[in-house]
């Protein structure tokens, strides 16, 4: 029975290193990529699967009922708010007028401004 607890710990080992690696994968896209809609995307993809990653090898490694259910809340409320909190700054940019508009491939958000107007 040890040698399964061993396999599960170094499985969450594994899981936690590999999200740590995705999530600095995301941070430096953040620093590299040069317009607002680019980062908002290396801010919210590789940081929800890294933190998910690493969620999962703690899971591994704890074990326990209260704490499964409190990482299961992490996960749940990360995979919730951080693509809504990018949609809003890249939608609150384009309002703004920080979106260079050449580089887009569809607009559809102008013809909703528009009939707005």
């Amino acid at each position: 029975m040890k040698l399964w607890l061993q396999i599960l710990d170094m499985a969450g080992a594994v899981l936690v290193l590999v999200g740590a690696a995705i999530c600095l994968l995301g941070v430096i896209g953040m620093l590299r990529l040069p317009d607002v809609l680019s980062r908002s995307h290396a801010a919210t993809k590789p940081q929800t699967l890294g933190m998910l990653l690493v969620l999962g090898g703690v899971a591994l490694r704890l074990r326990s009922g209260m704490d499964l259910a409190t990482l299961a809340l992490i996960g749940f409320f990360q995979m919730m708010t951080g693509p809504v909190a990018a949609h809003l700054v890249a939608r609150s940019a384009y309002r703004t007028g920080q979106i260079d508009h050449g580089e887009l491939l569809f607009d559809e958000l102008d013809e909703q401004l528009t009939e707005e107007n």
